[in-house]
């Protein structure tokens, strides 16, 4: 299916004043094959960068999700760079997505959130950070120290909101009551889940964060590339990846005929909307829980960032997206 942005619907992330995109561009790969997880992607060139920035923006999205830890600055450094060069090509103000970044708390105090924003938003060209998130839940330094480091950010004028990712229920509930003291409140926790990966849904993630008014930002929301289809489809591929990524996807035989019913389910639905298994995957993904959940697919081609955008111009209905949900419960058994 062609994007075709005037069916794309926008939704309030968590409860601040910023709308968004179902799906923002996950930025991972953009890391320059720097640092060791940048290594985990291959080194994409700046033209090639340039291009999937492009077509996500001029697709529909709006915003973008980059990390410190993500080449040690070089994500935030390449998405700046072709972002300038787009405004300078066009004059629309379509180039000018909200930015969503994340600070590093391995080894570090709560102290080196303050200490270390002028550097983001250096990598960042000088951009505004609308969204800044704690990447892990295990700094040297409490919650309620992170969260006093953050307010300050945003009393100063450096970010706009606060976010965290991999927090559990309990760590996301006190992040937003700490947050509460200076007048804020949590936006959002970024966390894993697809079809595939759904302990949210279990651990009381979810439900806390639809009491809270949290938005759920889902990392990885095609399992890397198995809600696609193209590991059940030639399976032969899966030679190609490396024996960590096979083991944490369940790609051994066993595991593949497990999830083989999910992906016919994925594949059935993509024909009757004329989409494919994997934009399917990511329509339920932002439509089950209504609003709660958006999702940051990455895209490390152009014909990824299509497909992400085609995802959002249609949507599945109730009976489809439980149907899923079934059949998605019965493959995690």
């Amino acid at each position: 299916m062609e994007p075709n942005t005037t069916e794309i619907s926008m939704r309030p992330l968590g409860q601040s004043s910023l709308s968004v995109s179902p799906l923002g561009l996950g930025c991972w790969q953009f890391s320059r094959g720097s640092g060791l997880i940048g290594k985990y992607w291959s080194n994409l060139n700046e033209g090639e960068i340039l291009d999937i920035v492009r077509v996500s923006l001029e697709g529909g999205m709006n915003w973008v999700d980059t990390a410190e830890i993500y080449g040690g600055g070089k994500s935030e450094q390449a998405l700046a760079q072709v972002l300038d060069q787009l405004q300078a090509e066009g004059s629309n103000g379509s180039f000018t997505p909200l930015i969503a970044t994340k600070w590093w708390p391995l080894f570090r105090t709560a102290q080196s959130i303050s200490s270390t924003i002028e550097d983001r938003i250096r990598c960042l060209g000088g951009r505004s950070i609308d969204l800044y998130q704690i990447h892990q839940p295990f700094s040297l330094s409490s919650i309620a120290n992170e969260m006093k480091a953050m307010a300050g950010l945003v009393k100063a004028g450096k970010i706009r909101y606060v976010g965290v990712s991999n927090y559990s229920a309990k760590q996301m509930v006190q992040a937003h009551q700490m947050l509460q003291q200076y007048g804020l409140t949590l936006i959002s926790n970024q966390v894993k889940y697809n079809l595939l990966h759904r302990n949210i849904d279990q651990n009381g993630i979810i439900a806390a964060a639809k009491e809270l008014g949290i938005s759920i930002i889902a990392y990885s929301p095609l399992q890397q590339g198995v809600l696609t289809g193209r590991f059940h489809n030639n399976p032969e591929q899966i030679q190609s990846l490396s024996r960590i990524r096979r083991m944490q996807n369940g790609m051994d035989p066993k595991g593949m005929e497990r999830t083989r019913p999910l992906i016919e389910a994925l594949t059935t639905l993509g024909e009757k909307y004329d989409v494919t298994a994997g934009q399917i995957a990511l329509n339920w993904l932002i439509h089950y829980h209504g609003n709660t959940v958006v999702a940051i697919p990455g895209a490390s081609k152009v014909r990824h960032a299509r497909e992400n955008i085609g995802a959002m111009t249609f949507q599945l209905t109730r009976d489809e997206l439980d149907h899923l949900s079934d059949v998605s419960w019965a493959a995690l058994k």
